[in-house]
């Protein structure tokens, strides 16, 4: 069995598949591991620190199963060859994908987005793991953006107010949000369509937003809202957003674009100073006004979208996802050490998006 991990190619991508803790530990299986050179350089990692811990440095594409973060591009996809296993990051909700092209090159993939959200599928869950990534860094986008103190400041001078700091959709980015914007000192409110969560909320020391909608869907995410619904969270979020200092946006719903929570109006009604730190950005935004990827600024509001979070912190971001990554490989081996999926747990099942008995 052999485990290839390639140089990232996309615009901005710093994280790399696999650390050397993570090599060294599949080596120690009696797995193969082949680096390409210069995989790990994003994350800081050098070719040397791989080669320590049992890898070798050359085409990861000769190797068995290759592991990448970003979804592949055409020519990478031509790298592949029937039979080869291919596990990572494919967007397989998406419209624009790579899944057909995978599959006409007879091309095993494994969507790390398809993994179930089932506790024993936890420690593989890589769209969790990047979301706390996100959700962190999110807070200090907002603290860096911000004009005002996020902590309650008590000086010679007088006593500063903590921010009020609003985190609209409460999966796992929109918690360590909360949590985050808690530790720095800011005044904490979360809101979400599903109201089960507002125990979460609380836990991190936040207080709930409650508009009277629950919209709670399959797999821990929220449904499409209805017209009324939608007319109705947008009228209440309306009139709730001006008080706050900061809003942070998360919602997203698996395969649709972004629903639109954060409206002009809202933003014309918040303070001068505010910040909208917008994480949907990539599948169009939750804020009426973002501009996916800029920071602009309408009605003195700093609107910010920044697109792959995670990859602005390589060095954690990369080391949790090779731990997702190191126990979905551990569940495709058998008893000898080679790689031999079984299809009938449900995991692999899932996750596995091209295979012969599958269709796209």
């Amino acid at each position: 069995m052999s485990v290839g991990v390639v140089r990232e190619t996309a615009d901005g991508e710093r994280r790399v598949a696999l650390v050397p803790k993570v090599v060294a530990s599949l080596v120690s299986k009696g797995v193969d591991v082949v680096v390409e050179s210069g995989a790990g350089l994003g994350a800081l990692i050098p070719d040397d620190e791989y080669t320590a811990a049992g890898a070798t440095i050359g085409d990861p594409y000769s190797a068995d199963a290759v592991v990448r973060v970003a979804p592949p591009s055409d020519a990478e996809v031509g790298k592949l060859r029937d039979g080869q296993k291919l596990i990572g990051f494919l967007a397989p909700r998406n419209a624009e994908n790579q899944i057909g092209a995978l599959k006409s090159a007879g091309v095993e993939a494994y969507a790390v987005e398809a993994i179930p959200r089932i506790s024993r599928a936890q420690v593989m869950d890589a769209l969790s793991s990047q979301a706390n990534v996100a959700g962190y860094k999110a807070v200090i986008v907002a603290a860096d953006n911000a004009t005002r103190f996020f902590p309650m400041l008590t000086t010679a001078a007088g006593t500063v107010k903590p921010a009020t700091v609003l985190v609209l959709g409460v999966g796992v980015a929109g918690l360590q949000a909360l949590a985050t914007a808690k530790r720095l000192g800011g005044r904490t409110t979360g809101y979400d369509v599903r109201p089960e969560v507002a125990e979460q909320v609380k836990s991190v020391g936040g207080q709930w937003l409650d508009l009277g909608i629950d919209a709670a869907g399959e797999g821990g995410y929220a449904r499409e809202l209805t017209e009324d619904e939608r007319a109705q969270q947008q009228k209440a979020l309306e009139e709730a957003i001006k008080s706050f200092d900061v809003v942070i946006t998360t919602a997203l719903v698996p395969g649709r674009p972004a629903p639109r929570l954060v409206t002009a109006a809202a933003v014309e009604g918040m303070k001068p100073g505010s910040v909208v730190v917008d994480l949907a950005g990539e599948t169009g935004g939750n804020c009426e006004l973002t501009e996916p990827g800029e920071i602009v600024v309408k009605h003195d509001v700093t609107i910010v979208s920044p697109l792959n979070l995670p990859a602005t912190m390589p060095e954690h971001a990369s080391e949790l996802y090779a731990k997702n990554l190191l126990a979905l490989i551990e569940l495709m081996l058998d008893e000898n050490g080679a790689i031999a999926p079984d299809f009938s747990d449900e995991v692999l099942a899932s996750a596995c998006v091209t295979r012969e008995e599958v269709s796209a």
